[in-house]
């Protein structure tokens, strides 16, 4: 293998990351970097082929004992060389010791298993204009913006989601410009929380949580809406089928499939709550 240079991303490299992965068409959200910059600064890195970048991954490090991978891109004019294999080592290297997360492409999940990866669900992109139905609130629930919510009492929500606390990520995902994020309250308790986001070719929802379909509905529209009439996408996972059933009524179309896999044991997560999840580069 040729040797490369691997060291942590820059704010430039974010970017070039960030338009990589749009090359691959994954549809990245506008200014998602911002927000995956501040969960783990040193937890993106650049390979460099005599200056050149030519590879990235993210190994996101959360908590005491988990971490996730993303952006898993060697640059096409140099596949095959073995310098993705290399990022990949370093990214795995960083993550030594923790439970490891990611979100396969089909095409590398057989590689992924290779690697002591094991699937855990998987995830269905719907992209579309939701068609009109039925958005009500059950009764006695309404909705809020979520920055009107004490942080500590979203945090507390997000963390039925998501195996150790990511709070610098969620203050930033939801408070980025930009972005619309809800909060749906039962006598004060939380009983869902979407947001959403700028896309390249649609705007993206994610994280969508709820207690039930009917909320889950209701936090749907309402996010929808405020993507003024552009599609919106949805990375729904199969695990809880309710999600499915929800995005299908919607009138939205699967596009795009990938594969939740660990190193380990599945997290015990709130899968009859989880319909969308927040991103499929950190998790």
């Amino acid at each position: 293998m040729a040797d490369l240079e691997i060291a942590s991303a820059s704010a430039a490299d974010l970017l070039l990351m960030r338009d990589w992965a749009e090359s691959e068409g994954w549809n990245p959200g506008e200014g998602d970097r911002f927000a995956f910059a501040v969960a783990d600064p040193r937890g993106f890195l650049v390979g460099r082929h005599q200056g050149t970048p030519v590879a990235c991954i993210s190994a996101v490090r959360y908590g005491a004992g988990f971490g996730f991978i993303g952006f898993y891109i060697a640059h096409p004019s140099v596949r095959g060389q073995g310098y993705g294999i290399q990022l990949w080592r370093a990214g795995m290297a960083a993550l030594d010791g923790r439970l490891v997360g990611l979100d396969g492409v089909v095409e590398q999940q057989e590689n992924y298993r290779k690697s002591g990866f094991r699937p855990a669900w998987t995830n269905l992109r719907y992209e579309g204009v939701p068609v009109p139905g039925d958005s009500s609130l059950p009764p006695g629930v309404e909705l809020v913006d979520a920055r009107e919510l004490p942080f500590e009492r979203l945090a507390a929500y997000d963390r039925r989601f998501f195996p150790e606390p990511r709070d610098a990520f969620l203050a930033a995902w939801t408070g980025l410009p930009g972005r619309t994020a809800y909060v749906a309250l039962r006598d004060g308790a939380v009983e869902g929380f979407g947001a959403v986001r700028p896309g390249v070719t649609a705007d993206r929802i994610g994280p969508l949580y709820a207690a039930d379909q009917r909320i889950a509905a209701a936090l749907l529209h309402r996010l929808a809406s405020a993507a003024a009439g552009r599609p919106v996408s949805v990375d729904a996972p199969d695990v809880n089928p309710a999600a499915l059933t929800l995005m299908a009524g919607a009138g939205l179309t699967p596009v795009f499939e990938t594969a939740r896999m660990y190193t380990g044991a599945t997290p015990p997560l709130n899968f009859p709550h989880l319909y969308g999840v927040t991103s499929l580069e950190l998790g």
